[in-house]
C-alpha cells in the first residue's frame, strides 16, 4: 500500500513524538477489531473514537478499546452531564474533520474535553486511528495523554 501522511502524523511530528504506522487496504477495515487483529495487535490496547455529546449540547471525545462498548451512563458522570448520546455518522466530519473508522483524538477541528477508559493505563503502548480508513498509529499512552490532555474515567460496559 502506498505510504500516506496525515494531519495526525504531522501533529505527531511537530510535537516530537514517536510513533510506528500500520497500514491495511481501506477496503478491508469494517470495525476496529478486524483492524486490530489484521495489523497484529491487541484488542485491548487498540482504540477507538467515539464523539458524543451531552444534554449541555458540548461534544466530548472517548477513547475506549475497540472490543468493548461505551457505557453512556457512566460516560456522562464521567464529564458531569446528566445525559450523553452518541453523535450521528454525518455530523462526525463537520464536528471532527474526520470519517467513520478514520476518527482519531489528535487533530479534531476543535479540543473537545477527551477521555479514555481506564484500562488503557495496563498498556504502556496503543494504538489509535491515524486520521484515515486503513491508517493506524501506535505510541506510547504517556504521549497520547500529553498530546490530548486526556483524563481517564471508567467508562466501559
Amino acid at each position: 500500500m502506498e505510504t500516506i501522511k496525515t494531519n495526525v502524523m504531522r501533529i505527531l511530528d511537530k510535537s516530537n513524538i514517536e510513533y510506528k504506522v500500520f497500514y491495511v487496504e481501506p477496503d478491508k477495515v469494517v470495525d476496529g477489531v478486524v483492524n486490530a487483529h489484521l495489523i497484529g495487535k491487541d484488542e485491548n490496547s487498540t482504540l477507538k473514537t467515539l464523539v458524543t455529546v451531552g444534554k449541555s449540547k458540548e461534544h466530548y471525545v472517548f477513547i475506549i478499546p475497540v472490543n468493548k462498548s461505551l457505557n453512556l451512563k457512566s460516560a456522562a458522570i464521567a464529564v458531569g452531564e446528566k445525559n450523553i448520546e452518541m453523535i450521528t455518522q454525518k455530523e462526525l466530519l463537520p464536528l471532527t474533520g474526520f470519517i467513520h473508522l478514520g476518527c482519531s483524538p489528535i487533530g479534531m477541528k476543535h479540543k473537545y474535553k477527551t477521555i479514555a477508559d481506564e484500562s488503557i493505563k495496563n498498556f504502556e503502548n496503543i494504538v489509535i486511528s491515524g486520521g484515515k480508513i486503513g491508517v493506524s498509529l501506535e505510541l506510547k499512552v504517556k504521549d497520547l495523554e500529553k498530546i490530548t490532555d486526556l483524563i481517564y474515567a471508567n467508562c466501559i460496559e
